[in-house]
């Protein structure tokens, strides 16, 4: 088999599965999402990034209150927010998904859906669900499969 792409516009266009790559779907969440930006990571071109709709309230929030805090300047969260804009991260909340967050919410005992959407997302519509937090982990590892951000940049 062939190796893999590095240009995302490689497979942008069907090319991988006709070239023989398996394009991998991994949904990411706001702390990848950070620690992404931060290490501004190349994303190999066979991989597509999914995340719920809240990704980018949650993104602006945090790097808002790192601002705030002190942690980044305005021109570093600004920086950040253009290279995951520039990410091509498809961005999605059906109704489908709001149904499959609540019912795996109520299942785990949550209190609410927020991180719930990102399992729907990766029950729905990818191959694994990219995090560094090893709670959410634990309580899903029987629903979904996890990846790690080595994963997602090889």
């Amino acid at each position: 088999m062939s190796s893999a792409p590095t240009d995302y516009d490689i497979c942008s266009f069907g090319q991988c599965t006709q070239l023989g790559w398996r394009v991998t779907r991994y949904v990411i969440g706001p702390d990848v999402a950070l620690v992404l930006a931060e290490q501004r990571a190349k994303i190999p071109g066979h991989h597509r990034l999914l995340a719920p709709t809240l990704l980018r309230s949650q993104v602006l929030a945090q790097l808002f209150g790192d601002v705030h805090r002190g942690l980044l300047t305005r021109k570093e969260a600004n920086q950040r927010l253009d290279y995951l804009r520039g990410l091509q991260i498809r961005l999605l909340g059906d109704r489908a998904l709001q149904q499959v967050a609540w019912r795996l919410a109520e299942e785990l005992g949550w209190k609410d859906t927020f991180v719930a959407e990102y399992l729907a997302l990766t029950k729905l519509q990818a191959d694994a669900l990219v995090t560094r937090d090893a709670d959410l982990i634990r309580a899903a590892e029987n629903v979904l499969v996890f990846a790690t951000i080595d994963d997602l940049l090889s």
